[in-house]
């Protein structure tokens, strides 16, 4: 395809848009229902990552479904951290009481010093309180919310749910399950346990589970008819658009321990995808493996051109490439497409979206996928309407 990026992204739109009637757009979704918002960490771009306030709020903005990262407390509780290393998602640091605890451990092969979830009883960690992990957003609700479990995480969806008259469901995420299972600690039965004291066991069921490893996954399958999701990660992306692949980024953590050389990219292979199928229902790929972008270099200097004229080089200098197989080709192998992760802030928008967030949702709507994980629920939302 060799399509100029800009008239890839006018023919999508229009696409979108010509599909639209009295009831709205048809959108090229595996079913033909509108793409799902999912409340990325709660509106991580809003308030810190996983709070009850973040989740309601996403809720209030219309997210259709939540996602709680889960991590092992010492005392086997799964509460909502992004990582087991809780350093930078909480005030810990600043604890004197807790100074003994900071320590070194290995995670997916590398050594990260910190305090982690694994060192507290969930007694301790409900002592701790929730900070925001970007130091670009508002950090003035530091200190303010309390780190809560997947019970709770839970009991909210169902009782905003019943008052909003609307399915709100949850996308857990087991993180670092090989990790976990090391400090014999493993999340999934402990995961399913408590997803079938709600009664949630079925494939209908509002749950939505998810995973960067992939034995994890296929013992899931064993064990449940929920809805799987085999998330793709990468490195970065080179200066040419290519994915670049760097050790914990570059394969499940289970390959690597396995010794198997399949890397993530192997997984949107069309064969890679037919693989996902068997023990999956979806794939959750990084924004790049489905619309990539480069930077530019006009003049042939060597450098990349500072397109906006600030002085330095990030997203905003780079320009859409056209769109991958991935999403055709995950479709034709039953697979639903939920890519991460969305963000407002110009500095993570390509050039060609001029600073506009809702030209980037409607870019990745209009090119079929079935839901996206955003930081901004709202504007997802936003775009998303007729």
């Amino acid at each position: 395809m060799t399509r100029h990026p800009n008239a890839l992204l006018l023919c999508l739109l229009a696409t979108l848009s010509a599909c639209g009637g009295d009831d709205g757009p048809n959108y090229p979704t595996l079913n033909g229902a509108a793409p799902l918002v999912v409340g990325h960490r709660g509106t991580a771009g809003y308030l810190p990552d996983h709070t009850l306030e973040g989740y309601k709020k996403a809720i209030e903005m219309g997210a259709d479904f939540i996602e709680p990262d889960l991590v092992a407390t010492k005392d086997g509780e799964l509460i909502a951290r992004h990582e087991p290393n809780i350093t930078g998602t909480t005030d810990v640091a600043s604890r004197p009481e807790f100074a003994g605890r900071k320590t070194t451990k290995k995670v997916d092969g590398v050594d990260e010093t910190g305090w982690f979830a694994s060192d507290f009883t969930l007694a301790e960690i409900r002592t701790l309180r929730a900070i925001q992990p970007l130091a670009d957003r508002d950090q003035s609700h530091n200190g303010k919310y309390a780190i809560p479990t997947l019970r709770e995480v839970l009991d909210l969806a169902k009782s905003e749910g019943t008052r909003l008259g609307r399915s709100v469901g949850v996308y857990p995420e087991t993180k670092h399950p090989t990790y976990h299972v090391g400090l014999n600690l493993a999340l999934e039965d402990r995961l399913l346990a408590i997803l079938a004291s709600y009664g949630y066991t079925a494939k209908d069921s509002p749950v939505i589970l998810q995973s960067f490893e992939v034995a994890n996954l296929k013992y899931l399958r064993s064990k449940t008819q929920l809805r799987l999701v085999q998330l793709i990660d990468a490195d970065g992306v080179d200066a040419k658009g290519a994915i670049t692949l760097a050790a914990p980024y570059d394969k499940p953590y289970d390959f690597a321990v396995a010794k198997d050389p399949r890397t993530f990219p192997d997984l949107v292979t069309a064969a890679g995808l037919r693989e996902i199928k068997t023990y999956a229902d979806g794939i959750g790929p990084w924004k790049p493996y489905l619309i990539p972008t480069k930077q530019v270099d006009a003049n042939n200097d060597g450098k990349a051109d500072d397109l906006n004229g600030d002085g330095k080089i990030d997203e905003r200098d780079r320009v859409l490439m056209p769109a991958t197989d991935v999403v055709r080709n995950a479709h034709a192998a039953g697979l639903f497409v939920h890519p991460f992760t969305f963000r407002n802030e110009a500095l993570r928008l390509a050039s060609d979206f001029k600073g506009d967030p809702q030209a980037e949702y409607k870019l990745f709507y209009a090119l079929g996928v079935d839901g996206v994980f955003t930081d901004f629920t709202d504007t997802a939302v936003a775009a998303r309407r007729r």
